[in-house]
C-alpha cells in the first residue's frame, strides 16, 4: 500500500534518482542484447521494439497505468485516483517525492512490456506490436503490479516479490509464449540456420543490462539503507554463480564456451535473483544464482527441439528463471536478513506455498489475457508480416531504413506497410 510520511530524505531521494536512471538505460540495452541474436536485417527493427516501450508504454503508465496499479481500487485493481498524475506531485511517497515513484515505476512497466518482443522479432509488424505493448501494460502488467506491490490480493496473502519475478518476469514470459504461438513460426523457423548476427551487440547489452539491474533490484528498497546494500550486493553475487554453472555445462556438453551462453547464464542470474534480492543473504544469493543456471539451461536446450519459436528464448531465460527464482525465494527467504518473513529452510514452509500460488496466478492471469488481446487486436491489424517482407527483413520493410548501409548507391526495396 502507498504510505505518506510528512519528510523526504535527501539520501533516499538522491538514490532513487540514480536508480531511475539506471532502470530507464535497461530498456536500450534490452535492445542490444535482442538486436546481436537477430538477423542483420532485422537489426533496427528489433532495437527498435525496445526503444518504442519508452515513448508508448511510458506515457500509458503516466496517463492511466500508474493510477491502476498504484491507486486504491480493490484487491484485483487499482482506482483512477491518480489518472492523469492527479495529485501526484512532490508530497512525500515513503521519505521520496511521489512524482519521483511514479517515474520509477514507470521504468519497470516500459521494460517488462519491451522483454516480450524477444520472442516475437522477426515477423510481428511494428504497428499491430505498439498498440498490443501499450494495452497489455495497462490491462495485463498494471493489474499484476497492483496485486503484489500495490496493496492487492497476493499482497494480501504474503507473496514475496522483491523486485518482480513474478510482475515482470513470468508475466512477461507468459505473454511471449502466448504470443509467439498465436503469431505462428517465423516463415524459415526450422529449416535454416539463424545465427547471431553481432554478439559483440548481446555482450554489450548484457553489461548494461547488468548495471541497469543494480537500480531494478537495490532501488526497489525505495531508500538507501541496508535492504538496497543487501540487494545491491546479492543482484552482484547471484550471476556470478549463474555465469560458472552456465559456462561449466556448455564446457561438459560441448567441450566450449559460448559468448551467446554466457551473456544468457548472467541474464538468468540476474532474473533469478530479482524477487529475492531483499529477502536471502549474500551466500544464499550466490547458492540461489548456482542453480538457476540448470533448469533454464535445459529448458532451452528443450525448447529448441519443438516449433515454438520463441526467437530469443524469453520462455527458459524469463520465465523459468523468473519461476525458479520466485520459488527459491520461498525456501531461502531469511528474516535475520530481511526484517519480514522466513522461508522454508528457516521454517516457514507455508512462504513456499504462496510462492507457488503467486507464480500460477501470474502465470494463468498472463496467458489467459494476453490471448483475448491479441486476438482482439489481430481483428483490427494484421499481426504477422508476409513471407515477402520477412524475406526482405523487417528494417526495411517496418522502417524504410538497414542497420548497416550497403555502400553508396545502394537502391532499397521498396517498404511494407507497418
Amino acid at each position: 500500500m502507498l504510505v505518506n510520511t510528512p519528510n523526504l530524505n535527501s539520501a533516499d531521494t538522491a538514490w532513487m534518482l540514480i536508480s531511475t536512471a539506471l532502470v530507464l538505460m535497461m530498456t536500450p540495452a534490452l535492445g542490444f542484447f535482442y538486436g546481436g541474436m537477430v538477423r542483420t536485417k532485422n537489426t533496427l527493427n528489433t532495437l527498435m521494439m525496445s526503444f518504442i516501450s519508452l515513448g508508448f508504454v511510458g506515457l500509458a503508465w503516466a496517463l492511466l497505468g500508474y493510477s491502476l496499479a498504484f491507486g486504491k481500487g480493490c484487491s484485483w485493481l487499482g482506482g483512477l485516483e491518480f489518472l492523469f498524475l492527479k495529485d501526484v506531485g512532490l508530497s512525500a511517497q515513503g521519505t521520496i517525492p511521489h512524482a519521483l515513484f511514479m517515474a520509477y515505476q514507470a521504468t519497470f512497466a516500459i521494460i517488462t512490456a519491451a522483454l516480450i518482443s524477444g520472442a516475437i522479432v522477426e515477423r510481428m509488424r511494428f504497428t499491430a506490436y505498439i498498440v498490443f505493448i501499450t494495452l497489455w501494460m495497462l490491462i495485463v502488467y498494471a493489474p499484476v503490479a497492483h496485486w503484489v506491490w500495490g496493496g492487492g490480493w497476493l499482497s494480501t496473502l504474503g507473496a514475496l516479490d522483491f523486485a518482480g519475478g513474478t510482475v515482470v518476469h513470468i508475466n512477461a514470459a507468459a505473454a511471449a509464449v502466448v504470443t509467439a504461438t498465436l503469431l505462428g513460426a517465423r516463415k524459415d523457423f526450422a529449416r535454416l540456420a539463424i545465427l547471431p548476427q553481432n554478439v559483440p551487440f548481446t555482450l554489450l547489452g548484457t553489461g548494461l543490462l547488468w548495471l541497469g539491474w543494480f537500480g531494478f533490484n537495490a532501488g526497489s528498497a525505495l531508500a538507501a539503507n541496508g535492504i538496497a546494500g543487501l540487494a545491491f550486493v546479492n543482484t552482484m553475487l547471484a550471476p556470478m554463480g549463474t555465469l560458472v554453472a552456465w559456462t561449466t555445462l556448455d564446457l561438459m556438453r560441448t567441450r566450449k564456451v559460448t559468448a551467446i551462453g554466457a551473456a544468457t547464464g548472467i541474464v538468468v542470474g540476474l532474473v533469478a535473483i530479482t524477487p529475492a534480492a531483499g529477502f536471502v543473504s549474500p551466500l544464499s544469493a550466490i547458492v540461489l544464482g548456482l542453480l538457476a543456471a540448470f533448469p533454464s539451461y535445459y529448458a532451452l536446450l528443450w525448447r529448441a527441439r519443438t516449433r515454438l519459436d520463441d526467437s530469443l528464448d524469453v520462455l527458459a531465460a524469463h520465465g523459468v528463471g523468473g519461476v525458479f527464482g520466485a520459488l527459491m525465494t520461498g525456501v531461502l527467504a531469511d528474516k535475520a536478513w530481511n526484517g519480514v518473513g522466513d522461508g522454508l529452510l528457516h521454517g516457514n514452509p507455508k512462504q513456499l506455498w504462496i510462492q507457488f500460488v503467486a507464480c500460477a496466478a501470474t502465470v494463468a492471469y498472463s496467458g489467459i489475457a494476453t490471448f483475448i488481446l491479441v486476438k482482439l487486436i489481430g481483428t483490427v491489424f494484421q499481426l504477422k508480416a508476409s513471407d515477402r517482407a520477412q524475406g526482405v527483413g523487417m528494417d526495411v520493410t517496418q522502417h524504410g531504413e538497414e542497420a548497416y548501409a550497403r555502400g553508396e548507391g545502394a537502391v532499397l526495396l521498396p517498404t511494407e506497410g507497418a
